[in-house]
């Protein structure tokens, strides 16, 4: 069985921002996290309108910080400034699949098509910062290209220390299920990724050379998973942990910013339960803190 150092919460975009970050912590406080993927141009550039670019990692545990871009020079400089800001190491992201990274600005999954270029920002990062570097990536860019283990070879000549794999290709963005290989022969580790939502998920991954798993959807609305798989222990009050959540992001981004951002995550913490649809109905036409405040209390039983 894996240990609750082995058992990573992956980075998603919009998502894996600083307060969901803090409310999985407060479950897990062993656990590997990374934080939704940076640009290496908006970092560098210290773009204003992106709070995560001033994050500071001192105090977020084992925390690595994923960077995307194409250009090799901003990726060693914005890994530098990362580091600095206390991650704990380097997550390059090879395996976005959406357009505007994998196709219009050539980085995330499209590094899987030029492994000469991949290996020239991997060497450039490696050397850039004295903290480990890990990539995350796909089976390839698809069907016809699962390349993964050439990928892998690459990373670790670069120095790369670890690999996460999602056992999808690019061409799949998130449909279907997950094929999770065989990794057994490959030189440095590597961690799982895709469809890993249970205990009962990872009972074959250690046959198969894994070194670790990394959970990603099945965080959302569900930040205690992390540890659930470990002890199989859910959360006394989840109403509690949805309210604590909601004071994180205020007292991030502001409650003009933060209540609408948070609806979705109020509609992940009610999924499956009685009236769920009822409740995101009303969520979503609310935009005052207090007023959101009620309508968790009141949907959770807490008045």
């Amino acid at each position: 069985m894996l240990c609750d150092n082995q058992i990573f919460a992956a980075p998603m975009a919009g998502i894996t921002d600083r307060p969901f970050r803090r409310i999985v912590r407060e479950f897990s406080p062993n656990a590997p996290m990374v934080t939704e993927m940076i640009s290496c141009h908006s970092l560098v550039g210290a773009h204003k309108n992106c709070l995560r670019n001033f994050d500071n990692y001192a105090d977020e545990g084992a925390i690595g910080a994923q960077i995307f871009g194409a250009d090799v020079n901003l990726m060693a400089e914005a890994a530098r400034i990362l580091q600095d800001a206390g991650a704990k190491w380097i997550d390059i992201n090879m395996g976005c699949p959406v357009p505007k990274v994998a196709t219009r600005a050539n980085a995330g999954a499209h590094l899987m098509r030029d492994h000469k270029h991949a290996g020239k920002i991997m060497s450039a990062v490696v050397n850039a910062v004295q903290i480990p570097v890990s990539i995350k990536t796909r089976l390839g860019w698809d069907d016809a290209h699962t390349d993964w283990r050439d990928l892998i070879n690459v990373a670790a000549d670069c120095g790369v220390q670890f690999a996460a794999l999602h056992g999808r290709t690019r061409a799949q963005l998130y449909l279907g299920v997950a094929v999770h290989p065989d990794v057994s022969a490959c030189p440095i580790p590597v961690i799982a990724n895709g469809d890993i939502k249970s205990a009962d998920d990872l009972n074959e991954l250690q046959d198969l050379g894994y070194a670790g798993a990394m959970i990603g959807r099945g965080l959302m609305g569900k930040p205690w998973i992390l540890n659930q798989i470990i002890d199989g222990r859910d959360p006394e009050n989840v109403g509690d942990v949805v309210l604590r959540h909601l004071e994180y992001a205020i007292e991030y981004y502001g409650e003009k910013t933060a209540v609408p951002m948070f609806r979705k995550h109020a509609a992940w913490y009610s999924a499956g339960m009685p009236n769920s649809s009822e409740f995101r109905i009303r969520v979503n036409q609310i935009a005052d803190a207090d007023l959101l405040k009620v309508a968790i209390r009141e949907f959770w039983g807490m008045i």
